[in-house]
């Protein structure tokens, strides 16, 4: 089943360097833009910042597995192999994790890689990956 492509729209502080984190480091590529938006392909996703220069970042969070899991998130379930590929390379360019790529559920019906960080606006993202993709809405 080919799932339709979601649309998010984020606040930003600065677009410049928060355009480049999403292109640089996450490798999604540029859309339409504006000198106050951008269009970007995230991960088949459109996602589009927007520069809001009175955002805060709250960074609340929740407790899950003794760690703290920053609320709002979000991201993109991908395959294992192009997750650990993902992690690596956030890790070879010194990104700072809110929390470190690890496994939670392990040998258990859905166990699942996943890792949290910041972009440079403080808006939360976690990737993940499923060890069996069918696993994601297990019970």
């Amino acid at each position: 089943m080919q799932l339709p492509p979601f649309h998010l729209a984020i606040p930003v502080k600065e677009l410049e360097e928060t355009k480049s984190f999403y292109v640089d480091i996450l490798g999604c590529s540029k859309g339409r833009t504006s000198e106050v938006w951008q269009d970007l392909d995230f991960f088949g996703h459109q996602l589009v910042l927007h520069i809001n220069k009175n955002f805060q970042t709250h960074q609340p969070s929740n407790e899950v597995d003794g760690k703290h899991v920053p609320i709002p998130h979000f991201g993109v379930v991908l395959e294992w192999d192009i997750f650990n590929e993902l992690a690596a390379s956030l890790k070879e360019k010194h990104i700072e994790f809110v929390i470190e790529p690890y496994i939670r559920f392990e040998g258990q019906i859905g166990e699942q890689a996943t890792m949290f960080f910041y972009d440079p606006s403080g808006n939360a993202l976690e990737f993940k990956a499923f060890k069996n993709p069918q696993d994601l809405f297990a019970k």
